[in-house]
């Protein structure tokens, strides 16, 4: 499946409301959402339901997570393999809740090229966003944990974060797109987020904890469609 920019990525964590059959409820929603405007929303649900939601829509299944280890006696560990059995067109990587090291995100960014998957790599700093890039990842995700879930937008509170970001690692790897995250929860985010130079926004909270899930989300994506 081919990625279409500006994308939504929407990171289901492990909350309670998008667990299960509630997390296809919510990526059927988006695969709505995105049908109707032609935006690319993107989810990444639980690991336990990543086959159960991939083989269910019609969007960018991604992955919360995967190993640097190969097929064979990992108990509790999950392969690229694995997650490209299930449907799903690449992982995250690397989010503040689940750290990654350097050597181990070299290895699973070249294997999952290799295997036709779509690497997202998360970042806090823009000196680690520049180190990440150039290890070749698709995509990285600037997020400073401080932020997160606080509902208070990177692109607002810590703009310069963003933008040293992508010129850097426009300078180190301009192959690599740069999402932003942290604090996302509306359109006039999303929309800072876009004219800092981003090709989109990674969110969590803003989208799963909202009581209505499509009018959050076409809330997100409005200022893409204006400007189409």
């Amino acid at each position: 499946m081919r990625i279409e920019y500006p994308i939504i990525l929407i990171n289901f964590k492990a909350y309670r409301e998008a667990s299960g059959k509630r997390g296809l409820e919510l990526a059927k929603v988006a695969e709505k959402v995105s049908k109707e405007t032609g935006v690319t929303i993107a989810v990444a649900p639980q690991l336990t339901d990543l086959h159960f939601v991939a083989a269910n829509v019609e969007i960018p299944v991604f992955s919360q997570h995967v190993d640097d280890v190969e097929p064979g006696s990992h108990t509790g560990h999950v392969t690229l393999e694995a997650v490209k059995d299930t449907g799903a067109v690449g992982t995250m990587l690397n989010h503040s809740e689940k750290r990654v090291r350097a050597d181990q995100v070299d290895v699973i960014v070249k294997k999952a090229r290799s295997l036709g998957l779509v690497t997202v790599v998360c970042t806090n700093t823009p000196e680690v966003t520049a180190a990440m890039a150039a290890l070749g990842p698709d995509m990285v995700a600037i997020e400073p944990p401080e932020l997160i879930g606080t509902g208070i937008p990177v692109s607002k509170a810590k703009p310069e974060v963003v933008t040293s970001s992508v010129d850097l690692v426009r300078r180190v790897n301009p192959s690599v797109r740069v999402l932003c995250g942290a604090g996302i929860t509306t359109g006039e985010d999303v929309a800072a987020a876009l004219r800092l130079g981003t090709v989109g926004v990674l969110l969590a909270s803003g989208v799963v904890k909202a009581k209505d899930w499509e009018k959050a989300i076409r809330d997100l994506i409005e200022p893409i469609t204006k400007s189409r």
